[in-house]
């Protein structure tokens, strides 16, 4: 199983984008049964959860993020996204996408978000 994210880039304050994560090597329902999260991480700091979209269609998002920020996700094409706008300067991190398929977890590797006062 392989997850590529893609989407990160420069943006200024109060723009926005929209990260993918797509998912290959595994099949369809083994995706659909999974939760997808995003994660962010910058120098020094944790890894911290941003966004999840479980496998049942709910949503959940870190209170730094709510309402400016939503996941969503396309089981037909193993792929989630992650639209992020209204973004501020400290949401500049690298993202991560993770897939907790149940027996384990699944990363992948990361896509740069620069946002610039």
């Amino acid at each position: 199983v392989q997850l590529q994210a893609s989407g990160g880039g420069l943006v200024q304050a109060g723009g926005s984008l929209r990260l993918f994560c797509a998912a290959s090597g595994l099949t369809f329902s083994t995706f659909s049964r999974s939760d997808m999260r995003w994660y962010r991480q910058t120098p020094g700091k944790l890894r911290e959860l941003v966004a999840t979209a479980n496998s049942g269609g709910g949503t959940a998002y870190a209170d730094s993020v709510k309402e400016r920020f939503t996941i969503s996700r396309d089981n037909s094409k193993n792929t989630v996204y992650l639209q992020m706008s209204s973004l501020k300067p400290e949401d500049t991190a690298v993202y991560y996408c993770n897939m907790d398929a149940g027996w384990r977890d699944y990363w992948g590797q990361g896509t740069l978000v620069t946002v610039s006062s």
